[in-house]
């Protein structure tokens, strides 16, 4: 999953929606919750209102160099010491295949995950910086522990020679070492918490969004910050990763720990020029406030006629110059009891009493939006747990097959997903400039395709990546069965393994930039947080149901004759068996997300011209739009 997870963040520079997800203004809240009726602001009072919220002018360039410093030394040192990670456990502390991949997905399941919990007390309680700095921190003791796992004897088993590795001699590492090796990777996983969720808000937070020159600088931000990162990926594939396999693991880990270190020194050398945002409260408790409003009136009986003045709590939106306001629906109507009117529930002013008994239409009708996109984001699990072998069971066969390119340089086993990244750096320019004005043209369609027709395409890539990675596993294990010799590689060229790579890279190019479109284009923009933490969690799913399903295949395929399909031997086991059950519940999950994408409604929207102010009203689906479309020309 290491793989996949260090490909989703590059993925995400690719989709100008994801980026406008963090480009939220310093003084837009979470949830709409205000009662008040004054009249919407000015861009003047917004733009003096975030100058308040920020409490002084907004750094803009001049902190760029510190917090692109900070971010690029930062990714190189996360990305450096765990390119290669797959290999360092099996070869250094001598794990079998399967153990080794359960340890990595089940840390990639929780570094995806803490982010959550991350962005929840950041918006909530300590704001982005004081996060950042606490979680950097705690990433600097997380590689200082792992680095010393390889530099102190005492922290790693002894050293293996090939005859005791061909004989499986190799003392295995203790409980000890997996001991300090799992601290290392908890205090990673806490400093990605802090990281991940906040490094690119932080860098919006340091520009005026209410200004022409604040909206270029942001933009100019993101191109800087995904250039930066593109030569962070390249140098940890190539140079790192070689440093590793070939010079030394000390160094190879020592390396990325003094990055890091290097990045917290940048990180505060800027502290006096930053933006320094205040917490304003996180969107997940008004995602709470409404279930816990809703359950407080199951008992309760809806109104048969869809009014909702004096029956439902409807206040005004206010505090953007453009608001986006959701209309009224009867879908999942047991939500809406939550925005049911009760006596007593309203202050004379019209305010709430109690936001956890009363919750406004505009609350319910965001949660309903995480309720329609559900099944399409539970059918994206399934589909990216084929990356999760990237990261594992790719480099396990990299490691059993001819890396030699010349006479001299071979290609260390964990520089091989780099086939991915070209193909995709390849393939998306060509898409976006080529391929979708010409499929424009043919389907009248503005990106060629929809989402979900696109996120299918990547689906469909992924089940023949699996089924290529299945046969060109099966020549191999045949080649080096026809072929012994004492260290059981397959005379057979490491580039065999291009095929499902680049099958690989378009599933990525499809799935996971189409899914970072979609849940953004389908939830309102102050929800878009939501959104990316949605996708984030769907590769911590897919982790977790890597690692479920390879407990399970390494415990059940084992007979009195033949060794389990997943044996530490991969001469002797059946990895293909195993691919070709990913590419079957890939059809499996291929079906139901065909099922439950022909049931979906895009959410449409139309603007409404007012004489006060122009308002964008966004609709929850194409027959919600043609409804309010035709109250719109009536009212004319």
């Amino acid at each position: 999953m290491l793989a996949a997870e260090n490909k989703k963040k590059k993925l995400s520079g690719f989709s100008s929606v994801w980026l406008s997800s963090w480009s939220l203004p310093c003084c837009k809240s979470g949830f709409s919750s205000s009662s008040t009726v004054e009249k919407e602001p000015t861009n003047e009072k917004l733009s003096k209102n975030c100058s308040e919220s920020a409490n002084k002018k907004p750094g803009g360039w001049k902190s760029m160099p510190f917090i692109l410093g900070n971010e690029t030394f930062e990714r190189l040192a996360a990305f450096g010491l765990f390119a290669n990670f797959m290999v360092y456990l099996t070869r250094e502390f001598h794990l079998d295949q399967v153990y080794a991949s359960n340890i990595l997905n089940i840390w990639s399941g929780i570094t995806n995950f803490f982010p959550l919990i991350g962005a929840f007390i950041s918006d909530a309680y300590v704001g982005r910086f004081r996060t950042i700095a606490v979680a950097s921190f705690f990433s600097l003791l997380g590689m200082t522990v792992v680095t010393l796992t390889a530099w102190l004897p005492e922290l790693h088993p002894p050293s293996c020679t090939t005859q005791q590795r061909i004989l499986n001699q190799c003392v295995r590492a203790s409980t000890s070492h997996l001991g300090a090796l799992l601290m290392g990777l908890i205090s990673l996983s806490i400093g990605s918490a802090g990281i991940r969720p906040c490094s690119i808000p932080f860098g919006v937070d340091q520009f005026d969004r209410t200004t022409d020159e604040g909206n270029k600088g942001i933009k100019s931000f993101f191109n800087w910050y995904y250039t930066t990162f593109t030569v962070v990926l390249l140098l940890t594939q190539t140079l790192i990763v070689y440093i590793q396999d070939s010079v030394s693991w000390k160094i190879g880990f020592a390396i990325p720990t003094v990055c890091m270190l290097c990045s917290i020194i940048m990180f505060f050398i800027g502290t006096k020029v930053y933006v320094y945002v205040k917490p304003e409260g996180s969107i997940f408790s008004g995602i709470a406030q409404v279930l816990v409003a809703a359950y407080r009136k199951r008992k309760l009986k809806l109104p048969s006629e869809k009014q909702v003045d004096g029956i439902f709590y409807d206040p005004p939106l206010y505090g953007t110059a453009v608001l986006s306001k959701l209309p009224f629906t009867n879908q999942f109507g047991v939500l809406n009891k939550a925005a049911l009117v009760m006596e007593g529930e309203l202050n004379p002013d019209g305010s709430r009493v109690n936001q956890w008994k009363l919750a406004s239409i505009q609350q319910v009708e965001e949660v309903k939006c995480l309720a329609r996109i559900f099944p399409i984001w539970a059918a994206g699990i399934i589909g990216l747990t084929s990356m999760a072998q990237q990261g594992t069971f790719t480099i396990s066969q990299a490691q059993k097959m001819d890396r030699h390119l010349g006479p001299k340089f071979q290609i260390p086993p964990g520089s091989i997903g780099i086939i991915s990244f070209i193909t995709i750096g390849l393939w998306v320019p060509f898409y976006d400039r080529v391929l979708v004005p010409a499929l424009r043209r043919i389907t009248k369609h503005e990106g060629g395709i929809t989402l979900l027709q696109r996120i299918g395409i990547g689906m469909v890539f992924s089940i023949l990546s699996m089924v290529a990675a299945a046969m060109v596993e099966k020549v191999r294990r045949d080649s080096a069965n026809t072929n012994p010799n004492p260290e059981g590689i397959a005379p057979m060229s490491i580039l065999w393994l291009a095929p499902q790579l680049i099958l690989m890279g378009l599933c990525e190019a499809f799935n996971i930039i189409g899914q970072i479109e979609f849940f953004n284009v389908q939830f309102p923009e102050h929800m878009r947080s939501v959104a990316n933490a949605l996708f984030s969690c769907s590769f911590a799913g897919a982790s977790y149901v890597s690692t479920i399903l390879v407990t399970i295949v390494h415990h059940t395929t084992r007979t009195h004759s033949h060794p389990d399909w997943l044996t530490n031997d991969i001469n002797a086991g059946r990895l293909d068996y195993f691919y070709y059950l990913i590419a079957g519940m890939g059809v499996l999950n291929l079906i139901y997300f065909l099922y439950v994408a022909q049931r979906y409604h895009y959410k449409g929207s139309i603007d409404l011209q007012d004489r006060a102010q122009d308002v964008e009203v966004e609709l929850g689906s194409k027959g919600e739009l043609d409804y309010y479309s035709a109250r719109f020309e009536d009212s004319k």
